[in-house]
């Protein structure tokens, strides 16, 4: 044998558990083993802590403040994000075409959620799909055709003739839709903000709330009965009050209201968490937000309430399971971050990576 080997050794932590770590991993070809590969001569070795490559399970890249981006900024998003630890994006919304990233091997691997449907003029201009009622299964159709097993809907956003948070969809509507995704077999998440649009769109089937700041104690065993996800996005809901702030004059009930999403949001994501709710890590990157935020969010679920190690699980194995992508196992793909202190000992470790390893080369 005369190609390259990486040698990762110190702590590979393959699952959540200690029982499933292990001392060394190699990648020959970019894939995983956990034997010594024979005759092996030019070895590269690094040592540290390895995780399988974090995910952020909201992340647009190709998304800007104004709508989509030129290729060469959509590039500077997604190694903001590998820079930072993220190897699994799923892109929540985005109306760039961002196929080109599949071609090459050292920038994080994205699942599409083709892009936002929303409401007509009830979301960013430049965003979306905005559409009426009658055509949602039509374009909930056509997104799942282009995404990768995800659709995203708007599921609610400020009515102006209210002032306030409203649902953007009838119930009929959603049911429609959500019904036609998993026949084509995609899954389907919504942001929501408010309150009253989450029982329709979960008793309609939904898969996941992006968000979820509506969340209250009647709510949270519908979802955990449903087992429906959520992605908190802690790190966007800090903007509330500064968007309360800008939108007070004009719609001082919506300020409210979102001052109050936000004062309670840390209450929210461990009542969701304490009820058995599967919680995963997203940033919201893209659009308004910087990218690389990941290692922020995984503090934010820890300042929620939420244990360490199952913070750490978020963006992690659980979140890779979730997503049907594969982890530190024999013969998947090599893309792993090491740190040099343990990270299930402290999540603040997360934010500074010592080594970055996608389809087994080192980029970092």
């Amino acid at each position: 044998m005369n190609q390259a080997v990486l040698h990762v050794k110190g702590r590979v932590l393959v699952g959540r558990d200690e029982d499933q770590a292990r001392d060394e991993l190699w990648v020959v070809g970019g894939r995983i083993s956990y034997d010594r590969p024979t005759g092996a001569r030019d070895i590269r070795t690094v040592e540290g802590w390895a995780l399988p490559g974090l995910v952020d399970a909201h992340c647009h890249v190709g998304l800007g403040p104004h709508g989509p981006v030129e290729a060469e900024v959509a590039e500077k998003q997604a190694l903001t994000d590998r820079e930072a630890g993220t190897l699994l994006i799923r892109d929540a919304g985005s109306p760039s075409d961002t196929r080109w990233v599949d071609d090459r091997e050292d920038l994080p691997k994205i699942i599409r959620a083709g892009r936002h449907i929303a409401r007509t003029r009830r979301y960013i201009r430049g965003y979306a799909h905005e559409i009426e009622p009658e055509d949602l299964v039509a374009y909930v159709a056509q997104e799942a055709r282009r995404g990768d097993g995800w659709v995203k809907l708007v599921g609610d956003w400020i009515d102006r003739d209210l002032g306030d948070l409203a649902p953007s969809w009838p119930r009929e509507a959603v049911e429609a839709a959500i019904a036609e995704a998993h026949r084509l077999g995609a899954r389907v998440t919504a942001h929501c903000f408010a309150e009253s649009s989450l029982r329709d769109l979960v008793e309609a089937g939904i898969d996941c709330i992006e968000h979820a700041t509506g969340l209250t104690e009647e709510l949270i065993p519908l979802f955990a009965s449903r087992g429906v996800a959520i992605v908190p996005t802690l790190v966007n809901i800090a903007t509330f009050p500064k968007l309360a702030d800008g939108g007070e004059a004009k719609f001082p009930r919506w300020s409210a209201h979102m001052r109050r999403l936000h004062e309670r949001r840390y209450d929210t994501v461990r009542g969701a968490y304490d009820a058995g709710i599967p919680v995963f890590v997203g940033t919201d990157a893209g659009g308004t937000l910087p990218h690389g935020l990941v290692a922020a969010e995984v503090a934010e679920l820890v300042t929620a309430g939420i244990p360490p190690l199952d913070a750490l699980a978020a963006t992690a194995w659980s979140a890779r399971t979730w997503l049907g992508r594969p982890g530190l196992e024999e013969g998947a793909p090599a893309d792993l971050v090491v740190y040099e202190r343990d990270p299930r000992t402290d999540v603040r470790v997360l934010g500074a990576p010592s080594r970055v390893v996608v389809n087994g080369r080192v980029v970092g």
